[in-house]
């Protein structure tokens, strides 16, 4: 029933990964969640230390998280999220417990008295409770408790967009990334304890329980770091990088490792290879990349990718660009892997700004087809995605709400991102770019004027008003043209429509057999043409570029 439901909800889900509604009001919870407030600022978060046991029969979890941070500034309040109905039972530091007020989702910690900028620090969190149960994970998230198809215990979690404070306490915002993390998962006897980073041991208990300890040692952001449980087996291979030897494991459920070694493996060794060649080496060989099967459709956990497309290429067997150019590939494993460089190695400080994760990633998936196939192949893919853009709108949403744009962050990202190669009209300049990204933005948190200054700068091309145009309203472009008969001739004239003041993006066209690069601007252009007396047939501009063309008198 669970795979017939997605496959129903195809018409109405096209995003994949989390995304809400857009919301017209903001609450105060909004406001608390989504903005750097006076109780987040003063400290830096560097290490969380989380212990965790969840039950299945009573869908609950019980837990503590051991938070080390870094005092930036005297203060004297700490905010820590634990969304409701989770209940935090104590909070203490050196073995004192510290006063704790609530407001909603938000708990307010009394800090000892004499900490000073620079001071290294920790507090323990202990907590308990039912934490929200996922709707429909991942778009709709939270614990996820289900049982696989040999009827065993299955629980994960699913949390971008809504918050990691769903099941544990931490800092909620994406601005300040854990600058490493441990996880130590108990189970029951026979499950594994699957999460980020590398294994450091196992610990058997009494009861017959066993406790999986993870250890990450990049930086990490908080929706990526993810328990599974379930009857895992694993299959380990290496894939020799630009960094070296990287370890990969794949973790699936014990009767599909077979399915996973002949229809996972091959697309994860072809989507390494790709992806290193445009964006740079893989950016947690230290952590290692494992790919982890999920009770939902996938999320892109760092260094442990959920998936969930049950052995099928496409996106759960369809291809979303209608062109036949999705359907040799699994949708999942390349998507979810394109975000450990965008969403991961590079994240947003605010998820209004998630383009940059979702846009960079959408357009991953032309770059895997034209690295395997062709340049023309790739066009193409990126051309057919236009039919899942809404318009509907802006990509980038409200700052400081905990608040997402549209989820035309992800088609209509990547072809934004196809049109300014298309500008640029250099592809191994093109590539330099987006592998300089990634080398200088390595793990850290960047905003979207980040990344739009750096192409306008690395480019050499100022593409203010284009991110403008694409990203921050719903209007396309529109190349109005007409032709005027002068004497001895024929004029083309030209200019762009529909766009914010100081659109001026060349583009290229082809006008019957003969190509131009034409320099509209929001005032009337000519060009003089030798066609005579007579108009040109036709005037098709290069479907590269995500634009509208129209022939007005």
């Amino acid at each position: 029933m669970r795979y017939i439901f997605f496959m129903a909800c195809l018409t109405a889900v096209t995003a994949q990964a989390q995304l809400f509604d857009r919301q017209e009001a903001f609450t105060k919870a909004d406001t608390l969640q989504g903005s750097i407030t006076a109780e987040r600022i003063w400290w830096d978060a560097l290490h969380y230390d989380l212990s965790v046991a969840f039950d299945f029969g009573s869908k609950s979890l019980r837990g503590s998280n051991t938070i080390t941070y870094k005092v930036l500034q005297p203060y004297s309040i700490m905010q820590i999220d634990l969304m409701e109905p989770l209940l935090a039972d104590s909070v203490k530091a050196d073995g004192k417990l510290l006063p704790v007020s609530r407001v909603g989702n938000v708990l307010y910690i009394e800090m000892p008295e004499g900490q000073q900028p620079g001071d290294i620090a920790k507090l323990t969190v202990y907590y308990q409770g039912k934490p929200r149960v996922a709707k429909l994970p991942p778009w709709d998230g939270g614990a996820i408790w289900d049982t696989d198809d040999a009827n065993q215990q299955w629980i994960s979690v699913a949390c971008q967009g809504l918050g990691a404070s769903v099941w544990y306490p931490n800092k909620d915002h994406q601005y300040d990334e854990a600058d490493s993390a441990t996880m130590h998962i108990r189970v029951p006897a026979g499950l594994a304890g699957v999460a980020n980073g590398r294994l450091t041991g196992k610990q058997a208990m009494a009861n017959g329980d066993t406790i999986w300890s993870w250890k990450v040692v990049s930086p990490i952001n908080n929706y990526n770091f993810i328990p599974y449980i379930g009857k895992y087996a694993k299959l380990d291979t290496t894939y020799k990088g630009e960094n070296g030897t990287l370890d990969v494991s794949l973790w699936f459920l014990k009767q599909h490792l077979d399915q996973a070694r002949s229809h996972v493996l091959p697309d994860v060794m072809r989507t390494l290879e790709a992806f290193e060649y445009w964006f740079g080496p893989y950016p947690f060989y230290a952590d290692s990349y494992k790919m982890v099967e999920a009770p939902h459709l996938g999320m892109e956990h760092q260094s442990a990718i959920a998936y969930g497309n049950h052995f099928m290429n496409g996106y759960l067997g369809r291809d979303l660009s209608g062109t036949g150019e999705g359907k040799d590939w699994d949708y999942i494993i390349v998507h979810e892997s394109g975000h450990e460089w965008f969403g991961n190695n590079i994240t947003t400080r605010d998820i209004a700004d998630m383009w940059v994760h979702e846009g960079f990633t959408d357009y991953s998936e032309t770059l895997f087809v034209e690295y395997w196939k062709s340049k023309e192949n790739g066009d193409r893919y990126v051309q057919g995605i236009r039919r899942n853009i809404m318009n509907d709108t802006p990509i980038i949403g409200t700052y400081n709400v905990n608040s997402e744009g549209s989820g035309d962050m992800y088609s209509k990202g990547a072809n934004l991102l196809h049109t300014i190669r298309t500008v640029i009209d250099n592809d191994s300049l093109f590539r330099e770019i987006l592998r300089g990204l990634n080398a200088d933005f390595y793990h850290q948190t960047v905003t979207s004027n980040d990344v739009e200054q750096y192409i306008s700068s690395k480019s050499g091309y100022d593409f203010s008003k284009v991110f403008t145009q694409y990203l921050r309203t719903t209007s396309i472009p529109l190349l109005e043209y007409r032709w005027v008969a002068v004497k001895g001739g024929m004029e083309l004239h030209y200019r762009w429509a529909n766009i914010v003041n100081g659109f001026a993006m060349p583009v290229r066209v082809k006008i019957d057999d003969k190509e131009l690069l034409l320099q509209p601007t929001q005032n009337w252009q000519v060009t003089s043409l030798e066609y005579g007396k007579k108009a040109p047939k036709t005037l098709f501009a290069d479907p590269n570029y995500y634009i509208q063309t129209s022939a007005v008198k």
